[in-house]
């Protein structure tokens, strides 16, 4: 028998170790309590299981319904429409009053007085009639364009052409009183069973019905910015050139709309205006500076420009991009089949000679 070196321990004997669980023990090394387990229990109502070929665990590639998107919180009464609503009421009462005692006082001194005050109430109301009938078909011209526009881009999307041909129709009724589509409406009607493609059918109507109206939009562009141009070049104060660039803006705005179908009343005007300045912030082109014309016309070019033409040509390039905001909001369609004019378009047409190359070659 081979006996161990002397500093080699002795073998262990083998032997068997209970096992215990950590469930079963009271506490953890760190010395806190575990939790206990759970009991068996049973579950009281209706338990749904979800199928494996249903669960999107198991099968990665099955398609989850998306979660419904929570809707913006409609704002409700404030005190403040409350209050005026209250105020709004007793004015009127007060005003009706006053009118009352008006006519009274004039029929106890004269009937004709009376009538006449009768009358011109009357009239007074038949013209408050007529304005909110104007202002409300106005808002209601323009939610047309916008909602044309909206079914536009859905209807593009479609593998059917039922949505198309169904926005066909609405683009022409809404240009039906324009002269300059006559002839792309009869194209239209004539290829209505020859175009089964959606977006193919959205682009032909664009070019039949809005390239005429796209080319007077930029005239009206290009006019307006010229007139702007000038006079502000030749005025002698800063507030004649805000106002005149105010006047044309706002003039620029409503022809644009009218020319795509628009014709928005006065409450409508004001809210196309709010719309047109939020685009160009936005959009970023409302910052205008002396930089604007050397970034865009070069340095060589601005350096001969004169300040007050400077100025002009400044404001008559804010004046066509304003102009070329109003044609993005009110065009019933947005810019795909045709291309959108930029401001380098109106470049040339503001500053003719200048832009021309002289005798030497040189711009």
């Amino acid at each position: 028998m081979i006996k161990p070196p002397a500093d080699q321990p002795p073998r262990r004997a083998p032997a068997a170790f209970a096992f215990e669980d950590e469930r079963e023990q009271p506490e953890t090394k760190a010395g806190r309590p575990t939790a206990e387990p759970r009991k068996p229990a049973a579950f009281s109502g209706e338990i749904t299981l979800t199928p494996d070929e249903d669960d999107p665990f198991i099968n990665p590639d099955k398609d989850v319904p998306a979660l419904p998107v929570a809707q913006p919180r409609k704002r409700g009464t404030s005190f403040g429409k409350i209050a005026l609503g209250a105020f709004g009421v007793l004015f009127s009462l007060a005003f009706g009053l006053w009118t009352d005692s008006l006519i009274r006082n004039l029929f106890s001194r004269a009937d004709w007085l009376g009538y006449t005050a009768l009358a011109a109430v009357g009239i007074g109301i038949l013209a408050v009639i007529a304005m909110v009938v104007r202002e409300t078909a106005g808002m209601m011209r323009l939610a047309a364009v916008q909602t044309i526009k909206a079914e536009a881009e859905a209807a593009i999307l479609e593998t059917k052409p039922a949505k198309a041909r169904a926005l066909v129709k609405s683009l022409e009724h809404l240009l039906s009183n324009k002269p300059e589509t006559a002839r792309g409406r009869a194209t239209l009607k004539a290829a209505e069973t020859d175009i089964i493609d959606a977006p193919h059918l959205v682009a032909l109507a664009e070019r039949e019905l809005l390239a005429p109206l796209d080319r007077q939009a930029r005239s009206l562009i290009l006019n307006a910015s010229k007139r702007v141009s000038v006079v502000t070049a030749v005025s002698p104060r800063a507030i004649v050139d805000l106002l005149y660039v105010l006047y044309e803006a706002a003039k620029l705005i409503r022809a644009m709309a009218d020319l795509y179908g628009g014709r928005p009343g006065t409450f409508g005007m004001l809210r196309l205006m709010r719309d047109v300045l939020a685009h160009l912030a936005v959009t970023g082109s409302i910052a205008v500076g002396d930089s604007l014309v050397q970034q865009v016309l070069g340095h060589g070019l601005a350096s001969r420009l004169s300040a007050r033409l400077g100025e002009g040509v400044i404001n008559g390039l804010m004046t066509a991009r304003i102009g070329i905001a109003a044609m993005d909001l009110c065009r019933p369609l947005a810019f795909r089949a045709l291309k959108r004019p930029g401001i380098g378009d109106f470049i040339g047409d503001l500053t003719p000679s200048m832009t021309k190359t002289d005798s030497n070659g040189r711009n």
